[in-house]
């Protein structure tokens, strides 16, 4: 027999041997195989149908009844929006019943209309909540626990969060979130800083109503001095 004809007749033993193993592990294990295939099958399956008969549906629902809680936010009604009228669920409601159906949003909702409302701790504690993508409420979230904070009276908290809102990412209000922690510098007698903060704003922010106004608050700081 030549060495080619062995080296064929060894390929083929070694690929009758590999797949007399296969077999053999197939025929040893197939109702394992079998109801693990069933299981990964059965497990998508029921995710698909909770996805699709469950969660898709309790959202849609929730949107349903936000759009009307933000109807009236809108309107400045933001009692019924927080708490609803007996024809409208408010923002309250929607959020036992739903949970994270009703979407991230909703924290910043229940957070304003607290403070909208004087309730300024129960606004702090709600927007503390807000957690979403959209860096331009996300900036406002911060600006309103300023706004809380100045309400109770914690003027550096107050600054701390009107700076977050400045800072966070470059947002179109950094010029008025910066001008209010500026007001508050100046409210807890911080002056240089205040100074500091309207000329940051001429700076970065030239072509805003706030710039424009910032050389007259530095005037009046300067000549209170």
């Amino acid at each position: 027999m030549s060495k080619q004809a062995v080296k064929h007749h060894h390929q083929e033993a070694t690929i009758q041997g590999a797949l007399s193993k296969s077999e053999e592990f197939f025929s040893k294990y197939k109702n394992h195989l079998f109801y693990g295939i069933l299981g990964i099958v059965l497990i998508f399956g029921i995710g698909f149908a909770w996805q699709k008969f469950i969660r898709n549906p309790k959202i849609e629902e929730a949107m349903g009844q936000m759009f009307l809680a933000e109807q009236a936010f809108r309107s400045d009604a933001f009692e019924v929006a927080l708490y609803g009228d007996g024809n409208v669920l408010g923002f309250v409601q929607i959020l036992d019943e739903y949970g994270s159906h009703a979407g991230k949003a909703i924290h910043f909702y229940i957070g304003v209309c607290h403070l909208q409302l004087g309730e300024n701790q129960d606004a702090i504690n709600a927007l503390n909540k807000y957690a979403g993508k959209d860096f331009v409420i996300q900036a406002r979230a911060y600006c309103c626990m300023g706004d809380a904070y100045a309400n109770l009276g914690d003027l550096k908290k107050a600054e701390e969060y009107y700076m977050k809102a400045a800072g966070h990412h470059d947002n179109m209000m950094a010029s008025t979130y910066l001008k209010k922690a500026a007001i508050i510098c100046e409210e807890r007698g911080a002056f240089d800083r205040a100074i500091k903060l309207y000329q940051e704003i001429k700076d970065k922010y030239p072509q805003t109503f706030e710039a424009y106004e910032a050389d007259k608050y530095i005037a009046r700081i300067e000549a209170a001095q």
